[in-house]
């Protein structure tokens, strides 16, 4: 059926109007203006939507035109290039089913149903074949087919997994189908006006298996994974970014400077060595300080509570699924917490409260049970078992803003210490599952809105960017999420500051207002650095392993040059450890270089080295990480410097 040709009026990103007929394309538009902008343009964003630049536009809208290096076409570039590859995989290897290929982060990847594994050369030859085929330019057009001429097509073809997906797209959803020259497949779209506008910026970076639509229980496909961008720089970057980043691995740093393992007996979990333990302690012993100089006490929770506390929180119904459950002979239920709210609602009830006890502020190093599919495990940055530096303060209604711009300068001076300093502050909203009722929600994210607002107006000098995160809320409050920036540029969700009008309610907990009547209190949910496994991966990948002397777990090793120094090596380590030092002492039979090569290895901030000369002189030679160079200076103010050096931060501050 033809579209009424009606004018309809479009609104540039300028403000400007243009009027135009309906139906007319996006493409026919950018002619009418400028050739040039039709030549350069690769789609258009239609009343904030991606789309074809082929579609007809039916209604007054705002539109914006993309050419190929606005930011809204690098996921147009990836989405193509995986296209190209499923149709280079298919070229070479004929019979090969195409499945499921999505743009995520940085890349896209597609997954293939083929009867042999694919091999590591494989990858030169798709990337070859990719090149001819984005070289020929071929356009992408869109078709809308019926579900049974679709269904048919496939089937011809031996694309049963295509089938499945025909029968699993809503009936109220058009079924699309894109080409690009001969080759074709199921997508909703967008993409570009052709294959050429990808360029060359692009590379297959592994393979790796998987599972038709995610479950173990299905079929096992072959993935392959790419990454493409606007820019042959921009994808070198990118390739450097990935070199640095496996430099950086924690895991393989982990075992390298001895800091912990893992193994399959207990998935998800941690076994910490001593240098590691040290590290992790040193983060806890920090946060402690800086907790209890904000006015926070420290309490602990049991880790096994009933089920009725999870059930009358809304964690059963939003979160069971991650939930450890256990069940003893007398027919109990029990859960191993996998966070500390309700423990802490629990020490909250016990004694009545008034509304002089407000801010009340309880921090715990609650150790939290998740499980995460075993998929998703990864060292430290993701484990079933870890340590939060959690904290709920109890408020009035009257105190959120205040209490949550503390809250907030807190978090910025601890970030701050550890060197991040380029963050962004998310305002994560109400998900679609919640608990609530829509009126608490709205005031609960007026009340984070108006502290962003208040933290946009107060930055000042700082790198502080803010964004909202539609939909991403917990179920119980809207929050703040916190994102800092690493040294190599790779952006980390850590701390999280959320409002909450419903837990303590839902719990039954109530303070005595100046009016002597019971009042519920506003929880605020708080971390500083999240999951303290997590921040240590963190860390350990920021630094590469180089800590700032007050962080390392290891600050100093003392080594003789000869054996007839070990003796002032251990009056050298033992001044040190009266200086409060992390010390040890290398009396091994080893060459001086051979120690200094192998301490280097596992990034040790100093090294110092003494022989006859250093012992008759009370001297030291101090050598650092990094560097080749020695600095010679007198035992008592090695030590003075060294144990300077190494004051923590908040020490620093403080004196």
């Amino acid at each position: 059926m033809a579209v009424e040709a009606r004018d309809i009026v479009l609104t540039m990103p300028d403000g400007a109007m243009r009027t135009i007929k309906a139906g007319q394309t996006g493409l026919e538009v950018a002619k009418s203006i400028s050739p040039s902008l039709a030549k350069r343009t690769v789609a258009m964003v239609i009343s904030g939507k991606l789309s074809d630049l082929a579609d007809p536009i039916t209604q007054d809208a705002t539109i914006k035109f993309v050419s190929r290096t606005d930011p809204e076409a690098l996921e147009l570039i990836r989405h193509d290039a995986a296209h190209v590859m499923a149709e280079a995989v298919q070229a070479i290897w004929p019979g090969t089913q195409v499945t499921i290929g999505p743009v995520i982060e940085n890349g896209f990847y597609y997954d293939f149903a083929k009867a042999e594994p694919f091999q590591p050369e494989d990858l030169a030859k798709i990337e070859k074949a990719m090149a001819a085929i984005i070289a020929k330019n071929a356009a992408f057009s869109k078709e809308v087919w019926t579900r049974d001429q679709a269904k048919a097509f496939f089937k011809d073809k031996g694309e049963t997994f295509k089938i499945e997906l025909v029968d699993a797209i809503p009936d109220d959803q058009n079924l699309n189908i894109y080409k690009q020259g001969v080759w074709l497949d199921l997508c909703r779209g967008p993409h570009m006006t052709s294959t050429g506008q990808i360029g060359k910026a692009f590379k297959l970076t592994r393979f790796s298996g998987s599972y038709w639509r995610g479950d173990s229980n299905n079929a096992q496909l072959q993935r392959i994974y790419g990454t493409a961008w606007a820019s042959e720089d921009d994808l070198a970057a990118h390739l450097k970014q990935i070199e640095e980043a496996e430099k950086r691995d924690h895991r393989k740093l982990g075992r390298e400077m001895d800091l912990f393992h893992f193994q399959e007996e207990a998935p998800g979990s941690v076994f910490w060595h001593p240098k590691g333990w040290t590290l992790f302690q040193t983060l806890i012993n920090y946060m402690r300080r800086r907790m209890e100089k904000a006015g926070y006490v420290e309490v602990n929770s049991p880790d096994f509570m009933d089920k009725k506390f999870w059930e009358l929180s809304g964690h059963w119904e939003n979160y069971s699924h991650h939930m450890f459950v256990t069940e003893t002979e007398d027919g109990r239920t029990y859960c191993c917490k996998p966070m500390n709210c309700p423990g802490h609602v629990q020490i909250f009830k016990n004694g009545l409260k008034s509304y002089r006890d407000l801010p009340l502020r309880i921090g715990e190093f609650g150790k939290v049970h998740r499980y995460e599919p075993s998929g998703a495990l990864h060292g430290l940055l993701r484990v079933r078992h870890f340590t939060q530096d959690d904290a709920h303060v109890f408020i009035t209604e009257d105190q959120i803003m205040d209490e949550c711009l503390k809250i907030n300068d807190l978090m910025l001076s601890i970030y701050d210490h550890f060197g991040f300093s380029d963050i962004v502050i998310k305002l994560s909203t109400r998900p679609e599952k919640r608990v609530g009722s829509d009126e608490l929600w709205d005031k609960a994210e007026k009340a984070l809105g108006d502290v962003l607002d208040e933290v946009k107006r107060t930055s000042g000098n700082r790198n502080i960017k803010t964004e909202v995160n539609p939909g991403e809320g917990a179920f119980y409050g809207p929050k703040l999420e916190y994102v800092l920036k690493d040294a190599i540029g790779r952006d980390w969700q850590c701390g999280t500051t959320q409002v909450d009008f419903n837990l303590a309610s839902r719990l039954g907990a109530f303070y005595i207002d100046e009016h002597s009547n019971k009042r519920t209190p506003v929880m605020i949910h708080r971390a500083m650095f999240g999951s303290l496994e997590r921040f240590t991966g963190i860390l350990i990948e920021n630094f590469a392993g180089a800590f700032p002397l007050w962080l390392a777990p290891l600050q100093v090793v003392v080594c003789p040059i000869v054996s007839d120094a070990d003796d002032y090596a251990n009056e050298v380590a033992n001044a040190c450890k009266s200086a409060g030092l992390r010390v040890e002492t290398d009396l091994r039979n080893e060459k001086i270089g051979y120690k200094i090569r192998e301490h280097s290895l596992k990034k040790v901030p100093i090294i110092l080295t003494v022989g006859k000369r250093e012992a008759e002189e009370k001297s030291v030679a101090i050598r650092r990480f990094g560097s080749q160079d020695n600095t010679a200076m007198s035992l008592a103010d090695a030590v003075a410097a060294l144990a300077k050096e190494a004051t923590t931060p908040d020490r620093v501050s403080a004196g």
